[in-house]
């Protein structure tokens, strides 16, 4: 079922074609773990849905944290979809910590860190026992070649998953180019990290390896990124596929447009972990100020292996207030987009709101949906580029925002 599911979300080209087979590529190369976190802003999505304590929320997985950072907001519910088994896991994983570890300290050692040997004993002694058999199988199984996936919180997490493997990657790879992301992290002021992002970063873009990896779809698979998204990106890029000059900006603005003192998406990008101070750059779900909100709040998040479109087909009419799609807007195809904003209409409240982010500007339902089935929607302008400007892990192009009237 997970291959069907995927295959169904990502593939729609002819396999005897060059884009169907690049669709396949990915298509194999998503079932694994991708995101150690989420890549969209949780402060943004929160500006964006503007919740209550009434507010009933539906979100893509993918990281977990995402749903977990939710619970600051103090809505009523979230439910948390995804068709990536490994994503489940994690964020099972990660709700069952913060349910299960006996005080922050011990909850930041795992999930902030998540570096240390003693974790192993953490999830033996707390977290262990709270996890559903497929999860803990999920977690435990080892093969000949390799430890138990588990082990990754004791020699640094976010390093691994196909995107932590690719920073690394692109590290490297922006070593042989002549760059050096260190020297950034040291900044305390957006000016300094405008300067050291000039120096150090900004001419790797200009190497020819840098532009050849810029220019490959495949090179993208580890972030996530599909074909059919990738060529949005091209579009952006303009005349002559400028993609190096295109993924430069974006890097520039995650690295210069935020401070780094509050910017847990630029040390994961340049740094490959969080900094080791609680009250830093890190996700507010790991700060010790919200830690008896998300203790409290945890039972309120639901966790359902499922594509968006068959978790709503299920729903009843008008009973959620607030979706977040992040980027799988560019991912469908229009037959597939019809199909999930006819549920969408039909399982929203007035008023409800749907937030999502494009690798392109433009929003795709704009010139890919039916009539029918965007009527009662209209995408808020003013509040779509608020939110934008808000988000800190600026990877995307386009942040979107539906309201229903």
């Amino acid at each position: 079922m997970t291959h069907r599911m995927i295959a169904e979300a990502v593939e729609s080209q002819s396999p005897a074609s060059i884009d169907g087979v690049r669709q396949r590529a990915f298509s194999f190369w998503f079932r694994r773990l991708v995101y150690t976190q989420i890549w969209e802003d949780p402060r943004a999505d929160l500006l964006a849905m503007e919740c209550s304590p009434t507010t009933r929320i539906v979100t893509i997985a993918s990281g977990g944290c995402n749903a977990l950072n939710y619970l600051v907001a103090n809505p009523a519910s979230v439910d948390a979809v995804d068709i990536n088994p490994a994503q489940i896991a994690l964020t099972r994983l990660k709700l069952a910590a913060v349910k299960r570890l006996p005080d922050h300290d011990a909850l930041f050692r795992f999930l902030g860190r998540a570096d240390a040997t003693g974790n192993a004993i953490l999830y033996n002694a707390f977290i262990r026992s709270g996890l559903d058999a497929e999860t803990r199988d999920y977690w435990e199984r080892a093969l000949p070649w390799r430890k138990p996936r588990i082990a990754a919180f004791t020699e640094g997490f976010y390093r691994h998953g196909l995107l932590g493997r690719f920073i690394g990657f692109a590290h490297w790879l922006g070593r042989l180019a002549g760059g050096d992301p260190k020297p950034l992290l040291a900044a305390r002021t957006l000016g300094e990290q405008q300067r050291l992002f000039d120096r150090h970063i900004a001419p790797a873009f200009d190497h020819p390896l840098f532009k050849l990896g810029c220019a490959m779809p495949s090179v993208f698979y580890s972030l996530g990124i599909p074909p059919q998204q990738f060529e949005a990106m091209k579009e952006d890029a303009g005349p002559g596929g400028a993609m190096a000059a295109l993924i430069r900006e974006r890097v520039r603005r995650l690295a210069c447009d935020f401070p780094l003192q509050d910017n847990y998406f630029a040390w994961q990008a340049f740094a490959r972990r969080y900094p080791g101070d609680p009250m830093g750059a890190v996700p507010d779900y790991l700060k010790p100020a919200h830690f008896r909100t998300m203790r409290d709040g945890a039972d309120k998040i639901r966790v359902h292996f499922s594509s968006m479109t068959d978790f709503l087909a299920a729903k009843p009419d008008q009973s959620l207030d607030r979706y977040l799609l992040l980027d799988s807007q560019d991912w469908m195809t229009g037959g597939q987009r019809d199909a999930l904003w006819t549920e969408i209409d039909r399982t929203a409240s007035p008023g409800a709101r749907v937030v999502f982010r494009t690798a392109g500007q433009e929003s795709p339902l704009e010139r890919g949906l039916r009539l029918d089935a965007l009527k009662h929607w209209k995408r808020d302008a003013l509040l779509s580029a608020a939110a934008f400007r808000r988000d800190r892990s600026a990877i995307y192009g386009g942040l979107h925002v539906y309201i229903k009237a």
